[in-house]
């Protein structure tokens, strides 16, 4: 058995979950045994991107005990753009 973090947050809400499961398990399988769409019912845990460490991984990645899986939210504005707004407001 793996012993694996789940991570996913709003500005409002955290959560990390601790779940145990079989080896050989895949990334979006840990997700979808998870339960967090049960906390967060506007998250699809199907399509959500998903990342190990802070790095960006496949579905079908083989996790490691003591993996943190984190569930990934769409940028609410393009990351350049929100520069030159800063930068522009600092004018």
């Amino acid at each position: 058995m793996l012993e694996i973090e789940i991570v996913y947050g709003t500005a409002e809400k955290q959560i990390l979950r601790l779940i145990r499961i079989e080896q050989g398990a895949t990334a979006r399988t840990a997700v979808l045994q998870s339960g967090l769409d049960k906390d967060f019912p506007e998250l699809d845990l199907n399509v959500a991107p998903l990342g190990i460490f802070g790095k960006r991984v496949k579905d079908n990645v083989l996790l490691r005990d003591r993996d943190r899986i984190e569930i990934y939210r769409p940028l609410l504005i393009d990351p350049k753009e929100a520069r030159r707004k800063r930068v522009g407001k600092t004018k």
